[in-house]
């Protein structure tokens, strides 16, 4: 009997191993099944990286890191930046366009609007060796805007006075609490206007355009892909499949590899929607829209 026990043994171990330590085997198996390389492509660096920016530009700071990234990885060759964005706000969007014109030093460029590439979003696009543009997109809106609302009347209506201690004759410009006077919107105007100038001139160089006709293409007039192409605005139209075969072209790649989305990344979006739907099922006052 012992005898027995003795060549079994291991056998044994393990099955006791296996049912105290299941859930976690469970784990790493679903772990490794999510993570493991599906291919032998999966085991080679990617050559050419797409980087995306959609949505309003107001924190940039991943898309510029990306960018970095990828420029000073020596096994891409060449960056795809698909953008369908509005805009934003002056800053974030010149922090993109001088983070391309500095990934434009290694390697090709290639910006693909895959819907809209307007104000902020094409300034953030400017410096890139070649501009595609699907063709339904829109494209340009190069002009800046500040505003604000008078809310004076509600406020005195509901019984609220606003109240400020400030020194400095334009500290309150643009305060909401009552109408801008006439210096107020010169003071403003200042500020607009130089934004302008810097937008405009900085398209004009990047893209090689007359400053001198810059109501031609900027103004903020709004353009078809073909109308931005007759401008100067946009390279050539065509939908993404070009944009990537452009680039692989630009960057000498006879065999295009492309990054694909972080596998951690992408299970942990799955699982936020899974989630939101069981949420959604059981409790829908849970979600907002």
């Amino acid at each position: 009997m012992q005898f027995i026990k003795r060549i079994f043994s291991p056998v044994l171990a393990t099955i006791k191993f296996i049912q105290e330590h299941f859930k976690a085997m469970l784990f790493l198996l679903i772990l490794f099944l999510i993570f493991a390389p599906q291919s032998k492509e999966d085991l080679k660096p990617h050559n050419l990286e797409q980087i995306n920016l959609i949505g309003a530009i107001m924190e940039v700071s991943e898309v510029v890191n990306q960018i970095d990234e990828a420029a000073s990885n020596k096994f891409v060759k060449g960056i795809l930046l698909n953008i369908d964005s509005p805009g934003g706000a002056v800053a974030p969007s010149i922090e993109v366009a001088y983070a391309i014109k500095r990934a434009r030093e290694k390697k090709p460029v290639v910006v693909y609007a895959s819907g809209t590439l307007a104000s902020g979003s094409y300034y953030a696009s400017i410096w890139a060796n070649e501009i595609i543009a699907n063709p339904g997109s829109m494209v340009g809106s190069i002009g800046v805007i500040m505003q604000g609302a008078d809310v004076s009347e509600l406020m005195g209506k509901i019984g609220i006075k606003s109240q400020s201690v400030q020194a400095g004759k334009y500290k309150k410009v643009g305060a909401s609490d009552r109408e801008w006077t006439d210096y107020e919107i010169n003071e403003l105007n200042k500020v607009i206007q130089g934004t302008y100038d810097l937008f405009t001139t900085d398209v004009a160089n990047a893209r090689g355009l007359d400053i001198k006709k810059r109501d031609t293409f900027a103004n903020a007039h709004i353009f078809t892909a073909k109308q931005a192409q007759d401008v100067g605005l946009v390279d050539t139209i065509g939908v993404e499949y070009d944009a990537k075969n452009r680039l692989a072209k630009l960057s000498a790649i006879d065999e295009p590899l492309w990054n694909k989305e972080d596998k951690f990344d992408k299970f942990m979006k799955k699982l936020s929607a899974q989630t939101a739907v069981t949420l959604h099922t059981y409790f829908p006052t849970l979600i907002m829209k």
